[in-house]
């Protein structure tokens, strides 16, 4: 069972709480090895850990129990002490989102095809959902989209013909705590007959009602329907000369008798836009479109937000949405896949992402949290072996916020390879700290949008500069990066007053944001006195020499096989792509400049 983070259980874990457990297990024995278990249900999803004897007492909700239960075996694995109290989750929805195709592909997948599709169809190993159940509810995560926001034809019969297939796979996650979720497709009225799919048409509510009907009979507690709506040439309201809070509480009407939710995605923007037009600004886009909305959603809406104003890169400020809306309920979005993180191919551990985005903008400015899957049919699920550190600490995460990501990464480590103490910290130390080293081999300072169009892995400093989906950096001899001030495009204006004046001052505004939200020229003096662009060479050569120095600590491990073999694999394109892009990105800033690097390194001009 490669998937797991508990492989290396001994005693003092009973044996019983080492197999797959699930919420029947526990109605079926209430005593196991030293274990007794009480179900009560107004507790929901929490849970509370005794000692009780010579043994253990886990009294929780239906479902507390079983994240009791999981708590439990990661104290006494860990010899951690048990947290005391009621444990609650803060987050009452915690969901991954799967980009899977009825085909078996996975957009933006990294770890292999789907898990359950393939053909057209659900095609699965059941004993591996089971297993992908107990994963999930391992960490706390209690919901699961099963397909791509990107609604292609097939995935349409989720919630028509191949409902009863829908049905048999929620069967298998439902013991887990896991409830289903699927991605809908905005005009599929027009896909069954009707000549519309105005939400303000009674016909098309009608046609959405019985379908919500229909799917809610089938599987009485799907979570609810996704919706990516006129976004990247997906159907939307807006054809019909209807705002989003139109579209979004038409679907949320059909869905609130079976007590389900919508979540509508904010990621809304020209991706047409003209590279010559400067005034035209892709991160203002979605503050733009539903500041206007706020407090016009219905109650059962949940507006999906990404993490940052563009898209999932290596670095972005908070999206200015989580501080202005305030009538609304709101979901943050993280994606794990590593798009533009590194494939995983590349190590990037996102817990102290999600930690700083938080201390921004308040764990409560959001009411759910949300990843992008970065699972797959690959043996170990991840590709990387290490990638798993990212699903298990975010579902930590996604139940305690305030979690540190020292502690959820060092977790990860201990409970997953029995390493000795040193090696153990240096695994726990690479991880921590590998975010900062992509950054800085890649897009250091705020830069985004610097790789490979459609790849999005490896670099192309001019790979999106003349396109229409608005990224842009703006290189020339002259400076580089984009003026979002008041000056400028006026992004930073989005924020409230104290982020917007840092953010709208060069001396005062965070130096990894940089050239995120500032023109300057190469000569521009850096806070600890140098300039931009010997700041830029510096730190794309410490962080291909802090790629290397990962790769020297890591064959240093005594990682079992074959997850050291994959580690070290991929640790050597690591590498090599860490120079490259030294290289690629030093010559390039090189050649507009003219400047000359400080000290005498190679630059390939």
């Amino acid at each position: 069972m490669r998937y797991a983070w508990l492989p290396c259980l001994k005693s003092p874990v009973p044996e019983t709480l080492k197999r797959p457990l699930s919420v029947a297990d526990h109605e079926a024995r209430q005593v196991a090895d030293g274990v007794c278990f009480a179900v009560d249900r107004d507790m929901g999803e929490g849970y509370k850990l005794e000692k009780a004897g010579d043994g253990y007492r886990i009294t929780g909700g239906e479902t507390g129990v079983l994240y009791g239960t999981y708590a439990l075996v990661r104290a006494l694995a860990a010899g951690d002490p048990l947290p005391e109290g009621v444990q609650k989750p803060f987050y009452p929805l915690r969901m991954i989102d799967c980009w899977d195709n009825m085909d078996g592909t996975v957009e933006r997948g990294y770890a292999g095809r789907s898990l359950w599709f393939e053909g057209g169809e659900f095609r699965y190993d059941p004993a591996r959902i089971r297993q992908l159940g107990r994963m999930l509810a391992s960490v706390g995560i209690n919901a699961l989209c099963v397909n791509n926001v990107n609604v292609h034809a097939p995935a349409q019969q989720l919630i028509g013909w191949l409902l009863p297939d829908l049905a048999a796979f929620a069967d298998i996650l439902r013991p887990f705590g896991v409830r289903l979720m699927v991605s809908v497709d905005f005009s599929m009225p027009l896909q069954c007959g009707l000549d519309t799919a105005d939400p303000l048409d009674s016909r098309v509510q009608a046609w959405w009602n019985a379908r919500a009907d229909a799917v809610y009979a089938a599987v009485p507690d799907l979570a609810g329907f996704l919706v990516k709506a006129d976004s990247e040439h997906r159907p939307g309201p807006n054809a019909y000369g209807r705002d989003h809070a139109q579209g979004a509480n038409m679907l949320a009407r059909a869905l609130k008798p079976h007590g389900g939710v919508l979540v509508w995605r904010a990621f809304v923007y020209n991706c047409m836009q003209d590279w010559r037009d400067h005034s035209i600004d892709r991160p203002c886009a979605a503050y733009n479109a539903y500041m206007p909305l706020d407090g016009r959603f219905d109650e059962n809406v949940i507006l999906q937000i990404k993490n940052g104003p563009y898209d999932f890169q290596v670095r972005e400020p908070a999206s200015p949405l989580f501080f202005g809306l305030r009538n609304t309920r709101t979901a943050i979005e993280y994606q794990l896949a590593q798009e533009y993180t590194g494939h995983q191919i590349d190590l990037y551990a996102m817990p102290p992402m999600w930690r700083e985005v938080t201390d921004c903008i308040g764990k409560e400015a959001v009411q759910a949290i949300a990843a992008v899957s970065n699972l797959g049919r690959d043996e170990n699920w991840f590709g990387h072996p290490f990638a798993a550190l990212n699903l298990f600490a975010f579902g930590l995460f996604a139940w305690d916020p305030d979690s540190a990501p020292a502690a959820l990464i060092g977790s990860w480590a201990k409970l997953t390879y029995a390493l000795p103490a040193d090696q153990e910290k240096t695994l726990a130390d690479m991880l921590l700290g590998s975010r900062a080293v992509y950054e800085k081999y890649t897009s250091p300072l705020g830069l985004c949008w610097m790789v490979q169009p459609g790849l999005h892995y490896g670099p192309n400093p001019y790979g999106y500069e003349f396109d229409a989906w608005g990224t842009y950096n703006r290189a020339d001899r002259n400076g580089v990066g984009i003026d979002r001030t008041a000056a400028g495009t006026g992004y930073a204006c989005q924020y409230p007053k104290e982020l917007a004046d840092a953010y709208g001052d060069p001396a005062r505004c965070p130096e990894n944001l940089l050239l995120f939200f500032h023109r300057l020229p190469y000569t521009y003096r850096m806070k600890d006195g140098r300039t931009l662009i010997q700041r830029i060479y510096d730190d794309h050569f410490e962080g291909c020499e802090a790629a290397e120095a990962m790769r020297r600590d890591l064959q240093g491990l005594a990682l079992p096989e074959p997850d050291r073999a994959e580690a070290l694999e991929r640790m050597d394109k690591q590498a090599r792509n860490a120079r490259n892009w030294r290289d690629v990105i030093n010559t390039f800033f090189h050649r507009f400049s003219g400047i000359d690097d400080e000290k005498g390194r190679v630059i390939y001009d």
